[in-house]
């Protein structure tokens, strides 16, 4: 009987070698190798991975940071219950705000980073910008949007987004033009 296995993938780099998982994780597919040699190996029952996908209308933010935990969990609350362990992937259908995890507490922490953002990222006659057709902070709203980036993945454990205390889901509003926004909500997992 074999206890555990090595798996090499290799590159044209190197050989990256593969063990067991480690303890913590929570799903292991079990092999189990009879005495035959002509026996092909058996798999004991594994959970099958499951899929869920939602679209979410966030209502127009003003410009700036602004919590959005309690409105994600109110629509997907329902799905979410169903996985043990898995992943959630927030995906953002918008170039001119972003998404990010941070401080879910202090309201404070999200209005120094709308101002951290503003400095960093000029808007105006003193930027260089070309793209300036659909108003002075467009152009602004890309470069913050791809700094913080429109995708978040987030684990799921025990029908829960597995975030730390403090932890919270942000939207953060690039643009002057309060605008409705979606997001899209993938979760896989058992």
């Amino acid at each position: 009987m074999q206890s555990s296995a090595t798996v090499s993938f290799s590159s044209a780099a190197a050989a990256v070698p593969f063990s067991k998982p480690p303890a913590s994780c929570l799903f292991r597919v079990k092999s189990i190798y009879t005495s035959s040699t002509t026996d092909p190996p058996s798999i004991m029952a594994a959970p099958i991975p499951k899929w869920a996908q939602k679209t979410i209308t966030l209502p127009p933010h003003n410009r700036g940071c602004h919590l959005i935990t309690p409105k994600i969990l109110k629509e997907i609350g329902q799905d979410l219950s169903g996985f043990k362990c898995g992943l959630a992937n927030l995906f953002l259908q918008h170039t001119s705000a972003s998404l990010t995890i941070n401080e879910n507490y202090d309201s404070d922490v999200r209005a120094d980073t709308e101002t951290f953002l503003n400095r960093v990222v000029p808007e105006g006659r003193s930027a260089p910008w070309k793209h300036t057709l659909e108003g002075p902070d467009d152009m602004p709203a890309h470069i913050k949007s791809s700094m913080f980036g429109c995708a978040l993945t987030i684990p799921i454990t025990d029908g829960q987004l597995n975030m730390g205390t403090w932890q919270g889901i942000w939207l953060c509003e690039h643009r002057d033009a309060p605008t409705a926004r979606k997001v899209v909500v993938t979760l896989n997992g058992i």
